[in-house]
């Protein structure tokens, strides 16, 4: 047992050793700042929406778009209305959308949806936009969006993603796991990387990319259980900088049930498994001949938890069923594995802390939820190890998320405003 302690300790220390330069980032937003924009110049942009029964909230998403302080006769709305069986369609062409209604119980997924909408629009408009913007049916922008967004790609950047802020953070622990997780990837993860002029990654909603990544990756031919994630590791393999505009506001909408979230969460797992398998050599290609941190970069957010949780638990698990069954104890496996909990926990806790701290006022909740789910956050992470096993035995196929939480902007701002 003493043995399984040591290997306990191991596995710590190279998840440490893995992860230690991420917390160097959090300091990158307090030492440096970000450089002035260009020239900006206006460009004309196709707005893309996947949507599958999403009749609740995606009014809500358009009338934002609409209220856009960007030259509305610069941007065109186009909706995938994906499977739908109810009245997503009519509600987006309501509000102003053009929509293209997709019927295919083979090819599911929002990869699917955006290669068909992509298509669709080239074969009826042509390359008459310079960039395209993905969301989700769910969101809410703020007034200045895509005006933020067009000062950034101004400066050059053929992809670009944003700050992804919730619209549901108060609502219970699962929501706020999930928020707080994203402000932190945004505030120091994506922000610290732009800061130091290597590559940001696109997570799952509200990002840019240009007529000329559009064309050279053929469309959108990314069909990965994490399409997003596919489409970064693609284009940083293939040396695309990834840019972030940190005043450009999304509010995303976060599952509050937690057998929502596990399949949510279980598909994301599984796609990082599709991921290395698909462009793991591309990646190491990329690390020890390119020398490209970039690529290093992606491959520590996709690869040494899922490795490491898996080693972790299925060592422990093995070495807990030989104790018993030669008759021995089991004392000093469960405190090993407790301490491997504990300092998670702590690690998880710090880094929750530090992000619900800095970016106090752009937590719409009240103040007791807010110092709650900081503490709580930790346990939402740790839910992760289960999961990551999981997914690793069981097969995983793209399902869509229930939206359900219809609020509008001044909503989300007002209703528990940021104290």
């Amino acid at each position: 047992m003493e043995t399984i302690k040591i290997i306990n300790f191991i596995i710590g220390i190279v998840f440490f050793v893995c992860y230690s330069y991420q917390f160097f980032y959090i300091l990158i937003p307090f030492v440096k700042k970000e450089k002035p924009h260009k020239n900006t110049e206006l460009h004309r942009y196709a707005v893309l929406i996947s949507a599958r029964n999403e009749e609740l909230v995606i009014g809500n998403l358009l009338d934002s778009i609409a209220a856009q302080d960007y030259p509305s006769r610069l941007v065109n709305v186009f909706v995938v209305a994906d499977n739908c069986t109810d009245s997503t369609a009519q509600i987006a062409r309501e509000h102003g959308a053009a929509v293209y209604e997709r019927f295919n119980k083979a090819e599911v997924g929002k990869g699917y949806a955006l290669e068909y909408l992509i298509d669709k629009i080239l074969e009826e408009y042509g390359d008459v936009f310079d960039a395209y913007m993905v969301f989700d049916a769910d969101n809410l922008l703020s007034e200045d969006y895509i005006s933020r967004m067009n000062e950034t790609f101004s400066d050059g950047y053929g992809i670009i993603t944003s700050y992804r802020n919730s619209k549901n953070y108060g609502d219970n622990w699962i929501s706020a796991g999930y928020a707080l997780w994203f402000l932190r990837e945004a505030k120091y993860l994506n922000n610290a990387r732009f800061l130091l002029g290597t590559s940001c990654a696109v997570s799952g909603t509200g990002f840019l990319f240009s007529r000329e990544v559009m064309q050279r990756c053929g469309g959108w031919p990314f069909h990965l259980l994490v399409e997003d994630i596919e489409f970064t590791v693609s284009n940083i393999i293939n040396g695309e900088k990834v840019g972030y505009c940190p005043k450009a506001v999304l509010y995303d909408e976060q599952p509050t049930s937690f057998r929502q979230s596990w399949r949510q969460r279980m598909r994301w797992a599984r796609g990082y498994i599709q991921i290395l398998q698909r462009y793991g050599a591309g990646l190491l290609k990329g690390i020890f001949k390119k020398r490209s941190f970039s690529c290093f970069d992606m491959t520590m957010n996709i690869a040494p938890a899922v490795i490491l949780s898996f080693a972790g638990i299925i060592i422990n698990a093995g070495a807990g069923i030989y104790s018993v069954a030669t008759g021995g104890g089991t004392d000093i496996l469960l405190q090993s594995f407790s301490e491997l909990v504990i300092n998670t926990y702590l690690m998880m806790f710090v880094i929750g802390a530090i992000t619900t701290i800095t970016e106090w006022k752009n937590i719409y909740c009240s103040t007791p939820k807010k110092v709650l789910y900081a503490f709580t956050f930790p346990l939402f992470m740790l839910t992760y190890l289960p999961i990551c096993i999981t997914a690793l035995f069981k097969p995983v196929k793209w399902e869509p998320i229930v939206h359900n939480r219809v609020r509008t902007l001044s909503e989300v701002r007002n209703d528990c405003p940021a104290a």
